[in-house]
């Protein structure tokens, strides 16, 4: 499926969910995600990470709504709970099963994002390792001088954000020795195409929301 059509589908199925209160429609997502990420291959221990990992703030929001809201408190706090499970399992749906470089290049080619942004998120999304890796770099040359810099610490980011800012310039040259100019007509290597199935997918899920949200007598 194409990335940007899939990432259009999970849009809309986020815009609906956060004006309904149907708690089984919300269960139903999270089953549906469930299958499709186990469909991919997603590890058993990422599932239950995606189980645990938003349990505090889920907790929290029905306790908050439970105790401090008004009209029907346990739907609305079920409702909310279910929500963030909900929210979390569709996104992983798109998260863990796409690939960053074919949605850059589907978003540019497909929808025409502007080249400069495309290809700047990509670098982003690239640097993040090193950035990892430069992070760590900074806090042994700490130690070996006396200093612990701690998460928290100011100059562990201000150090950091010195480092990027370097690898943003090299990286602008680098591009610009390639060849790229800003605004101007480019040839692709890699093509993303719109196929008719991913238009009926999109379509089947669309459709199928709405039968979930007007028709079926769930809630």
């Amino acid at each position: 499926m194409n990335p940007s059509i899939k990432l259009l589908l999970l849009l809309v199925i986020a815009l609906e969910i956060s004006f309904t209160m149907i708690i089984s429609l919300n269960v139903a997502l999270v089953i549906l995600a469930i299958i499709y990420l186990g469909l991919h291959g997603t590890k058993l221990k990422t599932l239950a990470w995606l189980l645990v990992v938003p349990l505090l703030p889920a907790i929290g929001l029905w306790s908050t709504q439970y105790i401090n809201g008004s009209g029907d408190k346990t739907l609305m706090a079920w409702v909310l709970f279910t929500r963030i499970y909900a929210f979390v399992f569709t996104g992983a749906t798109f998260t863990l099963t796409t690939n960053i470089l074919q949605l850059a290049d589907a978003l540019e080619q497909n929808w025409h994002l502007p080249s400069k942004f495309a290809y700047g998120v990509l670098a982003a999304y690239n640097l993040v390792p090193k950035i990892q890796h430069e992070v760590k770099v900074i806090r042994a040359a700490g130690l070996m001088r006396g200093q612990q810099l701690s998460f928290w610490s100011p100059q562990l980011y201000f150090k950091a954000i010195l480092v990027s800012i370097n690898w943003s310039q090299n990286l602008a040259q680098a591009m610009a020795s390639h060849g790229f100019v800003e605004d101007a007509p480019r040839t692709h290597y890699r093509h993303s195409a719109l196929h008719a199935r991913d238009w009926i997918i999109l379509g089947l899920g669309i459709i199928g929301m709405q039968i979930g949200v007007f028709v079926i007598p769930w809630h």
